[in-house]
């Protein structure tokens, strides 16, 4: 309901519920009836019917829990002011390119299908803000999809074939739930730092594929849970130390060396410690070094506060056309920021 209101807020108008089953049995032509909402789910379809209505007014779709194997392209071409289509459990092999010319999609759900792919049409869609795929084939995402989805809050892929995420998903600056879990991850994109609002990371289930995480992991500023839990990992990347607003991280299920058992069995704040510790230097040799995160928190660039008595103040480093990392997420500034630059063991500031 909540969503309808938001539905009749955007079109400005009243927004009508329509269940096609109620109406098999009426005279009455569908298309004297304005439609916003149409709800064809679970009804065993095999196909769509021939469609008696006017489908440019239609703003949600649901056929969901069906049988379909497949949209018709002329159909969906004609959705033009579609913003919710929920064809969840159906037998979709693929989706239509003609998705591509729904420009007001703002959620989609093919949760529970077969497919393989998503056709490379859906980057047209960037007003879209959650897609679920969830329960499918996919070995693969659209190579350009983090450049074009730029409006993505929520992406779900969990249970396919994922052999790996395409470099672009690490810009998808608006992205704040990445749901990966259960597929054949090998790696993730190793320049993750321009997701600046992603609150939860979930590349569980990976199980012996997935051994390793990005130093990058530790520039997500806005995360708040990570699960990397029942993978082959042997070490935490130290920079999850600086990872402020993390409250849950689960990482059992892996062949943990670093941090050691008893650390881990100390819970959240030991391994945060234990990795802060380690990166600026308390686990190294006795020639003190500091990592490029010491430095970074010194001169007050990861969004930092300054306490001044009871005051809290906001800083930055001082220097020529300084811009805040928020402002420089775009492949423009890509090498700036490059985990080769930033995170190699080998990159330290010296005194």
């Amino acid at each position: 309901m909540m969503y309808e209101q938001q539905l009749q807020q955007l079109f400005e108008q009243p927004i009508m519920k329509i269940d096609v089953r109620n109406q098999a049995s009426s005279g009455k032509a569908i298309e004297e009836e304005r439609l916003e909402i149409v709800d064809l789910s679970a009804m065993s379809l095999d196909s769509l019917p021939n469609p008696s209505l006017n489908l440019a007014t239609i703003c949600k779709l649901d056929l969901s829990n069906n049988n379909l194997q497949n949209i018709p392209e002329s159909l969906t071409a004609r959705l033009l002011n579609m913003v919710v289509l929920d064809v969840h459990s159906n037998q979709l092999k693929s989706l239509p390119n003609s998705i591509g010319c729904l420009s007001k999609l703002k959620i989609l759900n093919v949760s529970g299908n077969l497919i393989e792919y998503l056709p490379k049409t859906i980057e047209n869609c960037r007003a879209l803000e959650e897609l679920n795929a969830n329960f499918n084939k996919l070995r693969q995402l659209p190579e350009n999809i983090g450049y074009e989805l730029i409006n993505l809050k929520k992406l779900s892929v969990n249970s396919n074939k994922l052999v790996f995420l395409p470099r672009s998903t690490s810009y998808m600056t608006s992205l704040k739930i990445l749901d990966a879990r259960l597929n054949c991850l090998r790696s993730l994109p190793e320049d993750m730092e321009n997701l600046i609002n992603l609150q939860t990371l979930n590349v569980s289930q990976n199980f012996h594929y997935l051994n390793s995480l990005p130093y990058s992991i530790g520039l997500l500023l806005s995360l708040v849970e990570l699960d990397v839990s029942y993978n082959k990992i042997t070490a935490l990347p130290d920079s999850i130390g600086c990872l402020k607003k993390l409250r849950k991280l689960s990482v059992e299920g892996n062949p943990l060396a670093l941090p050691p058992v008893e650390v881990v069995e100390q819970g959240l704040h030991a391994v945060k410690d234990y990795l802060c510790n380690k990166m600026n230097g308390g686990h190294q040799s006795p020639i003190k070094k500091k990592s490029w995160v010491g430095k970074l928190v010194k001169y007050r660039t990861f969004n930092g506060h300054v306490r001044t008595g009871a005051r809290e103040e906001h800083e930055a480093f001082i220097m020529p056309d300084y811009r805040p990392i928020d402002a420089l997420a775009s492949p423009r500034y890509m090498g700036m920021f490059s985990p080769r630059r930033l995170f190699s063991p080998r990159t330290y500031f010296t005194n």
